[in-house]
């Protein structure tokens, strides 16, 4: 083979291994569902039967355990299964939890402006968490909600 085509088959051989090498982190870690159907399995592989499929991309899943490809995951609601690692994305999410509205505020203190209330179990994009409260991006609508009030925010 020509130098040429050994660097180029190299190149495309690592760009391939980098979205796999991506989600071998560190666990526990926070991900979120990729997909709007998620099949958990009890196993890790296709082989295992399926516990549950979720239909809500972007929900939070701690991610526990990792195994060739899959990732033992916990959901809100405590249920554990594994899931092909291609169905997580390493980007934040939070599910509104609690009892009642959930204010969302203009930012991060009790007393700023209420924008908006909203249900427990909407999910949405977690930014940054400080002194107690997390901007939140809930199908593009932006504030600020009391950290209490969200799974998927804080250490794993």
């Amino acid at each position: 083979m020509r130098p040429f085509a050994v660097s180029a088959i190299s190149l495309l051989l690592a760009s391939i291994a980098v979205p796999v090498s991506a989600q071998d982190r560190e666990v526990p870690y926070w991900a979120t569902l990729r997909s709007e159907e998620v099949n958990m399995r009890v196993g890790p592989s296709e082989a295992f039967p399926i516990e549950w499929v979720y239909q809500r991309e972007g929900l939070p899943v701690k991610v526990i355990r990792l195994r060739e490809g899959w990732r033992l995951v916990e959901d809100p609601d405590g249920e554990r299964g594994w899931i092909v690692a291609r169905l997580l994305n390493p980007k934040r999410g939070a599910i509104v939890v609690g009892n009642g509205l959930a204010d969302i505020r203009a930012s991060g203190d009790s007393d700023a402006k209420l924008l908006w209330k909203v249900e427990p179990g909407n999910v949405g994009s977690l930014g940054d968490c400080d002194s107690g409260w997390c901007r939140i991006d809930i199908a593009g609508h932006k504030g600020w909600i009391r950290e209490d009030r969200l799974w998927g925010d804080g250490e794993p």
